[in-house]
């Protein structure tokens, strides 16, 4: 059973998936501390409500093109 207020997996995969992209997309501290707000955001944050902010972040995130070009 989901507990109430959950994320689903889908949400959950694309947090994840902007986490790692940031680290290619923003190298260096800008990158990391990205990857680790958006982490700590999905495993835990996401119980203070208030999902619009994030979700944006997460959407510019998977939209920028990493050093090789590829976006998410």
């Amino acid at each position: 059973m989901q507990e109430e207020g959950a994320m689903d997996f889908q949400v959950k995969s694309r947090f994840r998936a902007a986490a790692h992209h940031a680290k290619r997309a923003y190298p260096g501290a800008v990158g990391e501390l990205l990857s680790r707000e958006i982490l700590s955001w999905e495993q835990v944050g996401y119980r203070l409500g208030g999902w619009a902010l994030m979700s944006q972040v997460v959407d510019q995130v998977l939209e920028q093109p990493t050093s090789d070009g590829e976006a998410a």
